[in-house]
């Protein structure tokens, strides 16, 4: 396929996630897509990205992920891009608290007949937490 088919598909996946309509994971993501970068106890494939990221508009309904940089060829896709979001509700064990966070990660992505296939991913979870001031790790 094409970079610019694999950039549309990205863009699925973004829409997905910034807008919570998590049916459009269908259209960007392959059934055995393999995710190399979990969060801890995701599941694998379309249910683990829908599961995630429900969560996460659940802990931060305004969420929004945007690109930064981004470099595709005809295979692949590497971005990447800032988060942010208000604090609302339950992240993990981590209860609400109100406030705005702004962290960057990057995400590596493999395509194939249009649709993700893997996926490497890092963000900086670390100043999450620190943002949301946390001074001890949850358990897990």
């Amino acid at each position: 396929m094409s970079k610019e088919v694999n950039l549309a598909t990205l863009g699925k996946f973004a829409e997905a996630v910034n807008t919570g309509n998590f049916d459009l994971f269908k259209e960007a993501v392959a059934p055995g897509c393999v995710d190399h970068d979990p969060a801890p106890g995701q599941a694998s494939g379309l249910d683990g990205y829908r599961i995630f990221f429900s969560q996460m508009r659940t802990a931060f309904p305004d969420l929004s992920v945007a690109p930064a940089a981004l470099v595709a060829d005809d295979e692949s896709v590497a971005f990447a891009y800032t988060l942010t979001g208000t604090h609302q509700g339950p992240l993990g064990e981590i209860a609400p608290t109100g406030k705005k966070v702004k962290i960057r990660g990057l995400q590596f992505s493999k395509f194939k007949d249009g649709k993700i296939v893997e996926r490497w991913g890092s963000s900086d979870e670390l100043g999450l937490l620190a943002q949301l001031g946390v001074t001890q790790l949850p358990k897990g």
